[in-house]
């Protein structure tokens, strides 16, 4: 975060010390933290997230297993979030694509025939 450093000390300041106040034992022991860490940088797709966040698992002790296991977990959530985003007003929307009697819907767009 050099440039932010550069540009924004106060900023970047804030978030060191953010990240402080959180990385430490606490209600969670930095282990655990890590290992959630390594999860949500699966999820948010940052690779240097996931090396730097697993680095520091294994130095708080996390094993290559821990790991894994959380990374299968984020892969989870993710898998699960593609099925569930499909419930929308608490109806299934491929139930409503595919009704076999289901009226055409004015379109606004180029989906018409």
């Amino acid at each position: 975060m050099s440039f932010l450093n550069e540009i924004m000390p106060e900023t970047a300041e804030a978030f060191g010390q953010m990240r402080n106040s959180i990385f430490k034992d606490g209600f969670l022991n930095l282990k655990t933290k890590e290992l959630i860490a390594i999860a949500s940088s699966v999820l948010m797709r940052c690779q240097f997230c996931v090396d730097t966040h697993s680095q520091r698992a294994i130095t708080a002790g996390a094993t290559k297993e821990e790991i894994a296991e959380a990374i299968s977990v984020a892969m989870f959530v993710a898998a699960g979030s593609q099925i569930g985003w499909t419930n929308i007003y608490e109806e299934n929307i491929y139930n409503k694509i595919f009704e076999k009697n289901k009226e055409e819907k004015d379109c606004c767009c180029c989906c018409k025939d």
